[in-house]
């Protein structure tokens, strides 16, 4: 899935910390609107995966929609090809572990699971040359890849006053209105580690259960 085009500039303190001025994130959780407000905290959170501090950013994508907030570092999101808030893959807008089923594994970038042996192996890592950007692309990936946006993923939760009829806002709730149909609780359950390193993940599970097992060879 394509992303737009932005001057991402990152730096890194003489702590370790990440800084940067805007996050690397993918065309659906930046939302449809050219002119959002973000907020930006200069390293005001942990990354999940690597523990260090980084810039976070906190911005709504829509009128309607709930709030985004990055909630990996960078250099974590560089080294998969991932956008730092959702975690799906850069390019063709899947999860990690549906990407790396289809590639080699030569073509795959395994992190050490320790955090120091990891941090040891991103400060010696060019992220800007890691095998996700330079792969040879299978055609299951093309045909998987999602290359418009989703901003279906945006939309506020649903109101649980007014799915119990006590909801008094009426038009200036910020949450739905609506029952959920497309809900899936089995899909609510997901580690973000999990997701970053592409194992175990419930919403990769579900795509790959779709896919004929004649056409993943």
């Amino acid at each position: 899935m394509a992303h737009r085009e932005l001057t991402v500039e990152t730096g890194v303190t003489s702590r370790g910390w990440e800084t940067s001025t805007f996050p690397l994130v993918c065309e659906t959780c930046l939302g449809d609107n050219p002119y959002i407000r973000m907020i930006r905290l200069t390293t005001g959170k942990e990354c999940r995966i690597c523990t260090r501090p980084y810039t976070s950013f906190r911005w709504q994508p829509g009128g309607k929609a709930r709030y985004k907030n990055t909630i990996i570092c960078q250099t974590c999101a560089k080294v998969k090809n991932v956008c730092q808030v959702c975690l799906f893959d850069l390019e063709f807008g899947l999860p990690v572990e549906v990407r790396d089923k289809f590639l080699d594994e030569s073509q795959k970038l395994e992190l050490p699971t320790s955090q120091l042996n990891r941090d040891y192996a991103m400060n010696k890592l060019d992220t800007t040359t890691t095998p996700y950007n330079n792969s040879d692309i299978h055609p299951m990936l093309l045909q998987l890849a999602r290359h418009q946006p989703y901003y279906k993923r945006n939309e506020s939760r649903v109101c649980t006053f007014w799915v119990r009829g006590e909801c008094k806002r009426g038009e200036e709730c910020p949450y739905r209105h609506e029952v959920d149909t497309h809900h899936d609780p089995n899909l609510a359950d997901q580690n973000t580690k999990n997701r970053y390193m592409g194992k175990d993940d419930p919403v990769a599970h579900k795509i790959l259960s779709q896919i004929n097992p004649n056409q993943t060879s």
